[in-house]
């Protein structure tokens, strides 16, 4: 009997396996295809306090060993996803972790405080620091550790626990890591997606209505792999959701190897949902192949 369930923090989670953000939408939509409530959560589109429109068309294109993307985060807003989408997704029984976003650091922070009544089975708020900062100071949050320790400051008021998504287009990654853990952070998601281009071979022009976006997929998992082991051994002590090019076991318990404690699952999804029982299904299989007891076992097994 292998234990399947993972710890991320102060966070139990039934299943290591979760979806990634941006990847399953905002409620019970895969539902048809895995028992929601069998993996470890549902990471939500991530949600800002307030309806956003999101990027031009095209949002989305296929490129070699991956995919592009520039939906520029287009959503309902906290308020409307509590009361139209949420009641659904908790039905199926799901734990959920509640994705934010903001152009200012008082956007996160009301987001937070939007979500502070949320309903219990809202596990954790996962902060997304890989967004454009538009208060006058210019780049991306997560390239900026006293920035991105002041939006994790400010969300404090959602009550549960926050893990801050990071970029992985920085060689700051591990500095700011550090200041977001001082500031609140229990736990870090590494990573999302890496700023790419992909033009028309005909036209010439950029195949996204935005012209450059985020380059996801197995292209980026390597990447992945490296910013987990170099933030492990920068925090050693500091909770890792490992997420980057994950399509099968082996991907996911590459992740788990160098410490991450759990990942998600997030463009192979577009291709088949059904990814998440079997990476879920694989990890016991694996665990109990190599004579562990608990899927939990394979975070630091490395031993980098």
């Amino acid at each position: 009997m292998i234990d399947p369930s993972v710890t991320v923090g102060s966070v139990r989670l039934r299943s290591a396996v979760m979806t990634a953000s941006g990847t399953a939408g905002y409620g019970s939509e895969f539902a048809p295809y895995v028992d929601l409530a069998t993996i470890g959560a549902v990471v939500t589109k991530s949600l800002a306090p307030y309806d956003w429109p999101g990027n031009p068309a095209p949002r989305l294109h296929p490129v070699h060993s991956g995919m592009m993307n520039s939906v520029g985060l287009q959503g309902p807003g906290v308020d409307a996803w509590l009361t139209r989408a949420l009641p659904g997704l908790l039905d199926t029984g799901a734990d959920v972790v509640c994705s934010i976003w903001g152009r200012s650091v008082e956007d996160y922070r009301r987001a937070a405080e939007m979500l502070s009544d949320a309903p219990n089975s809202v596990v954790a708020v996962e902060v997304n620091l890989s967004c454009p900062n538009l208060e006058g100071r210019g780049g991306i949050f997560a390239h900026d550790a006293d920035l991105s320790a002041e939006v994790l400051a400010a969300t404090e008021a959602c009550g549960r626990p926050r893990w801050a998504k990071l970029s992985p287009n920085t060689d700051r990654i591990a500095e700011v890591a550090r200041a977001v853990t001082q500031a609140g952070a229990e736990a870090l998601t590494l990573v999302n997606t890496l700023l790419g281009l992909a033009l028309d071979p005909e036209t010439l022009r950029p195949t996204l209505g935005n012209g450059g976006g985020g380059l996801s997929g197995p292209a980026i998992h390597p990447i992945a792999v490296r910013a987990v082991a170099d933030v492990r051994n920068a925090l050693p002590d500091t909770p890792i959701v490992g997420v980057g090019g994950v399509a099968t076991t082996a991907d996911a318990i590459e992740l788990m190897a160098v410490g991450a404690s759990a990942v998600q699952i997030g463009t192979a999804l577009f291709a088949d949902p059904r990814v998440l029982a079997r990476v879920r299904d694989g990890l016991v299989t694996e665990a109990a192949r190599r004579g562990l007891g608990s899927v939990a076992e394979f975070t630091g097994l490395a031993a980098l």
